[in-house]
């Protein structure tokens, strides 16, 4: 009787532990050692280059870590709101961060060192081969998603000319993007998602030219980035030229 009992229990735990294996696989980081250390090092390589970094969600399926509900920016906000003072190049916080939570994107907040020229996929890649084809100096290059295309640049405005600070929250900040299709110039009071970064459905923010490239000026940039805009909204449009850029703002 009792030792019925004892091979019934054991039995029963087995199956208890059998049945919590794939609930714990599932909860395990889809990211092996490589991925993790290669991640790292990409962090703190854009950190090294003077982009300022700070934690930022991650996707949950089609859903954000953040939990709240109808969330309109999963995996591409950060998870502070005081993300602009805690963004930091410091290779040793970055890293604390980076191994503490393996799962988080980073974010990097602009108009501090650098600002952001962020435009559609197509008209990027149709620019940049331009850019490149006469020789003009490129800086990096990340793809973001299916859709955008970040031409990191040297920054307009510098904290000893405060003046000159060019803030673009209201035009820039990443839950604009749909009533902006052409060119967002992301600078004070924005910021981007920072390679390597996780998307809902599987897409990823990656580098096509890494951050060892120095930061150009955006004005050698603009002519080219905004007529392939032009360009690809004019074919959206079904051949009508709707130039439109969203420019930074003046306080």
């Amino acid at each position: 009787m009792g030792d019925g009992i004892g091979r019934y229990r054991g039995t029963e735990n087995r199956l208890s532990r059998e049945s919590r294996l794939p609930q714990w696989l599932r909860r395990r980081p889809k990211n092996t050692d490589a991925e993790d250390s290669r991640r790292v090092t990409l962090l703190l390589a854009a950190g090294a280059a003077g982009l300022p970094l700070a934690p930022a969600a991650y996707p949950v399926s089609y859903r954000c870590s953040c939990e709240r509900m109808g969330c309109p920016t999963p995996g591409r906000h950060p998870v502070s709101f005081a993300w602009q003072t805690q963004s930091t190049t410091d290779p040793a916080q970055i890293e604390r961060w980076a191994e503490g939570q393996p799962e988080a994107n980073f974010i990097t907040a602009t108009g501090m060192v650098h600002d952001v020229l962020d435009v559609p996929l197509e008209a990027g890649r149709s620019a940049l081969a331009r850019l490149l084809e006469r020789g003009i100096e490129v800086g990096p290059v990340a793809e973001s998603g299916a859709d955008r295309m970040l031409f990191f640049t040297a920054t307009r405005g510098t904290p000893e000319d405060e003046d000159e600070w060019w803030p673009c929250e209201l035009d820039c900040h990443p839950e604009t993007m749909d009533e902006h299709p052409g060119l967002r110039w992301h600078c004070r009071g924005s910021y981007v998602l920072v390679p390597p970064a996780r998307l809902p459905g599987e897409l990823a923010v990656a580098w096509v030219r890494g951050p060892e490239h120095p930061l150009p000026d955006p004005l050698t940039l603009l002519e080219t980035l905004t007529d392939a805009c032009a360009k690809w909204a004019g074919g959206v449009e079904g051949g009508v030229d709707r130039h439109e850029v969203a420019w930074p703002l003046s306080r």
